[in-house]
């Protein structure tokens, strides 16, 4: 903080992007941040790379949460921070570059690559509906201990002899959980590499990002401490003007609805900020990321980046953010939009437009591409709301962003 009770931001924003440092110092002031970092990049070109706050949630002053409280680590330039759901763009890539390089079939059914996912009338569920939230399984008949989702293979094991909890294909639900282990063993056992070691050679490593799906050991130590910014209670979705007359926090408070089960296919919750934790391979909860590396990973996937190297080529962009799954759905309780593997633009989750795709981390992360701006953008915080999309946080740096391409 400085001495007028500002929050210090640090970074850079391009003339004609300040409305987005306006947005992100308002976070602190007005929101209730405590560390956070974001950027954005426009046509293959970083414009926006800001950050500021503790690196640690609880190393602040505790009061407005608004900054470098004296004798708290400030968030670092490289400071990198658990990014919970935000990583499922990032996992679904993983399945469409190895769908676009002809080692992945689409339309095939899952049990083609997995023979074990055939049980218990699965048999039909293909590798398009498991990317789509279509499969069936959000939720376990018996939930993990942390220890066994992070062994992994009790949990690849658990979704493959689990029965679908709705017909397949018929419906969608969100995944919450079991999508970590739906697309890990996919991309293992089609590519013959677990999704982590993919994700570091075929997608980190060529674009020099700072982003791990399974952190390495001699990365520890540029990690911050995530905390709820209130006192946990059941998930909200959050920036729905209306919500539906049984909201997904009243599902969330029946312990024996599909959304608290889905949320609780691990039980009890893992402690985040255990090197255990973060160092195990979930690709539906625990990629850990910069904002930077998140914004230019997106970009990546809709263009060239720097004058370099393409994720996705045209086909599989369209394929990406093409409508699977709209309206109801079973987990959320509310109407939701997927792609394959992304969510999409709409009212659930709100991006810059029609045609945007990414995904949010539950408690604030978004990470985002929208192909029409040219938009790659990315938005971390340690600082957990009680939300599953539409943080108000993120938001008011979308709209930011919308303000600066007027």
């Amino acid at each position: 903080m400085d001495d007028n009770g500002d929050v210090r931001v640090h970074g850079t924003a391009q003339d004609g992007w300040e409305p987005v440092r306006a947005a992100f110092a308002s976070n602190f002031s007005r929101r209730g941040d405590r560390g956070a970092a974001v950027a954005v990049y426009h046509r293959g070109h970083k414009t926006v790379d800001l950050w500021a706050g503790t690196a640690d949630f609880d190393g602040g002053d505790g009061g407005d949460g608004g900054g470098d409280s004296s004798g708290a680590a400030p968030w670092a330039e490289d400071s990198v921070h658990t990014v919970r759901s935000a990583g499922k763009g990032v996992a679904a890539a993983c399945l469409l570059l190895l769908h676009q390089r002809g080692q992945l079939d689409l339309d095939a059914p899952v049990g083609a690559y997995w023979t074990e996912f055939k049980a218990r009338g699965k048999e039909r569920v293909t590798v398009r509906q498991l990317l789509a939230h279509r499969a069936g399984v959000p939720a376990l008949d018996v939930p993990l201990t942390p220890e066994q989702a992070l062994d992994g293979v009790s949990g690849p094991a658990a979704v493959a002899a689990q029965a679908p909890l709705f017909p397949p294909g018929e419906a969608h639900g969100y995944h919450a959980q079991t999508y970590s282990w739906l697309l890990g063993e996919l991309v293992l056992r089609a590519s013959g590499r677990s999704v982590g070691r993919f994700v570091a050679e075929e997608i980190a490593r060529p674009l020099g990002l700072d982003l791990w799906i399974g952190l390495p050991a001699e990365q520890a130590a540029r990690v911050g401490r995530i905390g709820d910014i209130t006192t946990p209670a059941p998930l909200a979705s959050g920036g729905l003007r209306a919500r539906p007359k049984r909201s997904v926090h009243d599902a969330y408070a029946d312990p024996g609805s599909l959304t608290r089960r889905a949320f609780a296919a691990i039980t009890p919750m893992p402690d985040e900020n255990d090197p255990a934790y973060r160092a195990g391979e979930l690709a539906a909860s625990n990629a850990m990321a910069t904002a930077r590396s998140l914004a230019r990973f997106y970009a990546a996937l809709i263009g060239e980046v720097d004058g370099g190297r393409r994720l996705f080529v045209p086909a599989t962009l369209t394929a990406a953010r093409t409508v699977e799954s709209e309206g109801p759905d079973r987990v959320l309780v509310i109407n939701t939009r997927f792609g394959l593997g992304y969510m999409l633009h709409g009212p659930a989750s709100p991006l810059l437009g029609a045609g945007a795709f990414g995904h949010p981390g539950r408690g604030g992360s978004l990470a985002f591409a929208d192909p029409a701006a040219g938009i790659g953008f990315g938005y971390v915080t340690n600082g957990l709301q009680q939300n599953v999309t539409a943080d108000p946080r993120a938001q008011a740096l979308v709209r930011a962003v919308r303000e600066c391409l007027r």
